[in-house]
């Protein structure tokens, strides 16, 4: 796709691989695998850098655990696994391995190659690793790979939930480049236009191909796979996470630290965003439904965070509320002209918004989608109660900074309404 950064999806990826090496005199490795990667496509790799006349060096890494997350216990134990010598990492696995492979490579000075085991998520190609660092999910900024190899055939033979997990997060893409136009609309956010097109034409190539990615085709999966990659691309480009994250991720990102503190397993992070696409495109079916009279005379009720909303994210938070307050002061010490300049500049381009909000595919649509890949709709189905799933939508858009779908609503007062009943 990209001639600084080659990608190459196919069923000869590992002879593409072994190119690769030679013709860039790469001879010394650390692989990074769990026991499932590995027995999926690691021991091959290993295999094939050892033998076939190369006797490369290979040092291979496999992390241990039942529920293994980017945080400080699995780097550590990359870190401790290491030698001295130089190496190049390669990251045999899907999104949690290839962000902690990311985030150690970036960090020691040097390069990862991507060999992914499963179309499950986006991050393949970004510079961002998603790390839980103190309890909260945050995404360091370290570098993308220097390749990636994807073999068709493993990718094709992933359990379907990682399967139906990728088009979660490929979906997802429909509502966050909404988010972001929405960001600049009404924050000034930065935006480009280029990109948010690149998004949506990948996430519509992944959609129209749902029915072959559920069946595990290659036509399917190869979509997915490279709506994906395109997806890292987007956020490589831009720099940051914006243009494939927004009010959905957010959700996910608050049940996944609630989960965390409370010490249950994790979720799929494309599980988890999927059920979040379809509140967020609910959401915004309620926004192309109101009228701006009912939009104005809504906004007229909203007021600045007071006391009381401080205590539920208190609540909803818990130990790491503080950081979340910190991080809304730009909204919690705006004053109440600058609030109001807001909530006019809203009412003034409520026809931008609704035009922003009829680009998102309707909830029931996206469910169908979803439902074909066999993912799940419903907090319910993952393991999540109802009272965490109203959590979650009432309380994510604090997570950033940012104006998103999720707090409009906020400012509209559907929150006020009870959550979003889930397809």
């Amino acid at each position: 796709m990209r001639k600084d950064l080659p990608v190459y999806i196919a069923g000869d990826a590992l002879e593409a691989f072994l190119a690769y090496c030679r013709s860039h005199d790469l001879r010394h490795f650390a692989l990074i695998a769990d026991h499932n990667t590995y027995q999926a496509l690691g021991a091959t790799v290993a295999e094939a850098l050892r033998g076939r006349g190369q006797g490369w060096d290979v040092l291979t890494i496999l992390l241990e655990g039942d529920d293994i997350i980017a945080d400080a216990r699995y780097v550590f134990q990359v870190l401790l696994a290491l030698d001295r010598v130089p190496r190049t990492y390669l990251a045999v696995g899907s999104g949690t391995i290839t962000d902690i492979t990311r985030f150690v490579s970036h960090r020691t000075g040097s390069h990862f190659i991507s060999l992914p085991t499963a179309p499950s998520v986006d991050g393949f190609t970004s510079i961002g690793a998603p790390m839980v660092i103190d309890g909260v999910k945050t995404t360091i900024n370290c570098h993308g790979p220097r390749a990636v190899f994807a073999h068709l055939p493993t990718l094709c033979a992933a359990p379907r939930p990682l399967i139906a997990a990728g088009l979660g997060d490929m979906l997802a893409k429909f509502t966050s480049v909404a988010d972001w136009e929405l960001g600049h609309l009404l924050g000034d956010e930065t935006y480009d236009e280029g990109i948010a097109a690149r998004m949506r034409e990948a996430a519509w190539a992944c959609a129209r191909r749902a029915e072959a990615i559920a069946a595990g085709a290659e036509e399917g999966i190869r979509a997915l796979m490279e709506g994906l990659i395109e997806s890292g691309f987007c956020m490589l480009d831009f720099g940051e996470t914006r243009p494939a994250s927004g009010y959905e991720h957010h959700i996910s990102h608050f049940w996944e630290m609630k989960l965390l503190r409370e010490g249950r397993r994790s979720i799929l992070h494309g599980a988890k965003v999927g059920i979040g696409v379809l509140v967020s495109a609910a959401r915004y079916e309620a926004v192309r439904q109101m009228s701006r009279a009912e939009a104005q005379e809504r906004l007229a009720q909203a007021n600045l965070p007071g006391e009381a909303e401080k205590q539920g994210i208190r609540g909803a938070y818990g130990p790491i509320a503080d950081q979340i307050l910190a991080a809304q002061a730009p909204f919690f010490e705006m004053s109440a002209e600058a609030f109001a300049s807001l909530k006019q500049r809203i009412v003034e381009r409520w026809d931008q918004v609704q035009r922003i909000a009829a680009s998102v595919p309707q909830a029931s649509e996206l469910a169908e989608w979803l439902r074909k890949a066999g993912g799940p709709t419903k907090g319910q189905q993952v393991g999540l109660s109802a009272e965490e799933v109203a959590l979650g939508v009432e309380y994510a858009h604090y997570f950033k900074p940012r104006i998103t779908v999720g707090r409009l609503a906020h400012w509209l007062g559907l929150d006020r309404e009870g959550a979003v009943a889930q397809d």
